[in-house]
């Protein structure tokens, strides 16, 4: 029986996850992309879409096509220990101790500190980020109206907001485009690409894919087809959000730069770019922006965490661990923007390929029969790159220039593995590793329903 749904109610899910992915990072960092690309711009632009959009939605969908309940099942193809492991470390980033308070503060330094002044900064990120995360909070003790509480009120504020501004920049650019700088000069594309990893919603799109398809199911779709079609719709729907604003807001950084110069983060170019346009009300109009796209990514992460941890923990209560990483939350958040920034980039080394070889796996799966093997040697493959990212960009954070025992291993990666230099040289030894293992499992796997009956992926 075909399963009949309003196109409207898409629209409602992408717009959700619209909503869910677009924080103020993604203010921020196109912004500043378009402020060094220049006249690079497009480019630049095409591989910051390609990082910054295209994996997201290929999150998203890993984990509609895989038929998985949630991202621990998925990862559990590794191993269950491994896909505990993984998940919690996941949630955990982009929960409570990074990605999370980093809403929180970024809406801050952004919207808010410029009206408050020098001496009572620190007061001033106190106060308001109980108040940001007490609307969190409020907001995520209510997950069954998640569609309607974020997709159909707080969504639209944040595109309206941004049109306005967007639409004054069309029509009156600030100046003329200059000319790039640094690696946009002459790898506008590769360094666009790297770019949107900034962005963390690889990520977060393994957590939010379940949001997803919790939405489509409430619509009375079961099917496997029917999931994997109504997530394709509303993905589609959500990045198509994302890449309009990204392009926006990249050509707003662009013509901004002949008028206020470079700046070393995105923030002041919004800043200025509202100010020129709007003056006073300007910044506050950014102020309320700012706050809108901050919140619906904290209340997303917050719920997800909740959700997760109550199946691990059964004897507590959603909503008291609602309240656990809500508070959680609030007093990392007056660490201040900077260190959750700094120590965020070593567990962002280590954890994303990890993510990213999954979601691959995910799609090839049906290729090798859904093997565990192929998904275990992949992973270590990848692991054993990732680790020591992650292990150099800590001492990098932590100011360490002694860490002799890892020379022998970094100095290997850079002489053999391509991209190391670029952070991607784990890509290669993975991929070789899924083509080799599937065509050898392919040759010798006796049938392809013995092979499904060890992994069975699809529970819907």
């Amino acid at each position: 029986m075909k399963e009949k749904v309003p196109f409207s109610k898409y629209i409602a899910i992408g717009v959700m996850l619209f909503a869910l992915f677009f924080g103020a990072g993604n203010l921020i960092f196109p912004a500043l992309l378009g402020q060094n690309a220049g006249s690079n711009l497009w480019p630049a632009v095409l591989g910051f879409l390609i990082t910054g959009v295209g994996l997201p939605l290929l999150g998203v969908l890993a984990i509609g096509f895989s038929g998985s309940r949630n991202l621990q099942e998925l990862a559990s193809r590794v191993s269950p220990t491994y896909g505990v492991l993984f998940t919690c470390l996941l949630y955990l980033t982009i929960g409570p101790f990074f990605a999370s308070p980093r809403t929180g503060t970024v809406a801050y330094e952004v919207g808010i500190a410029p009206f408050v002044s020098d001496g009572f900064q620190q007061g001033g990120l106190l106060i308001f980020s109980f108040l940001f995360f007490a609307a969190t909070l409020w907001f995520s003790l209510n997950p069954a109206k998640i569609v309607d509480n974020v997709g159909k009120i707080l969504a639209p504020g944040i595109v309206i907001l941004l049109a306005i501004l967007l639409f004054m920049v069309m029509i009156r650019p600030i100046g003329a485009i200059q000319d790039p700088v640094g690696g946009y000069t002459n790898g506008a594309f590769v360094t666009g690409f790297l770019d949107g990893y900034n962005t963390m919603d690889a990520l977060a799109s393994l957590v939010f894919g379940i949001i997803v398809i919790s939405s489509v199911r409430s619509l009375g779709i079961t099917s496997k087809s029917g999931i994997l079609s109504a997530t394709v719709k509303s993905g589609l729907i959500a990045i198509t959000l994302l890449g309009a604003i990204y392009i926006g807001i990249a050509y707003l950084g662009a013509t901004g730069t002949e008028a206020f110069g470079f700046f070393d983060n995105g923030g002041p170019v919004l800043s200025n770019a509202t100010s020129y346009y709007f003056g006073a009300f300007g910044m506050v109009m950014l102020a309320v922006l700012i706050t809108l796209a901050c919140l619906t990514t904290a209340i997303g992460l917050t719920t997800a965490c909740a959700e997760y941890f109550q199946t691990l923990f059964p004897r507590f209560s959603y909503k008291s661990l609602v309240v656990f990483f809500s508070v959680l939350t609030f007093v990392f958040a007056n660490f201040g923007l900077t260190n959750i920034i700094t120590y965020s980039v070593p567990v962002l080394m280590f954890l994303y390929p990890l993510a990213i070889v999954l979601m691959i796996l995910a799609f090839l799966s049906p290729l090798f029969h859904h093997k565990r093997v192929v998904y275990v040697l992949t992973t270590v493959v990848t692991f054993l790159v990732s680790i020591f990212d992650g292990l150099k960009a800590l001492c990098k954070s932590l100011k360490i220039d002694n860490f002799e025992w890892m020379t022998p291993f970094l100095s290997f990666y850079e002489k053999t593995l391509p991209m190391y230099d670029k952070g991607l040289g784990w890509l290669l030894p993975a991929l070789i590793i899924m083509i080799i293992t599937s065509i050898v499992i392919r040759i010798i796997s006796p049938s392809k329903v013995e092979a499904q009956n060890e992994m069975e992926p699809h529970h819907y």
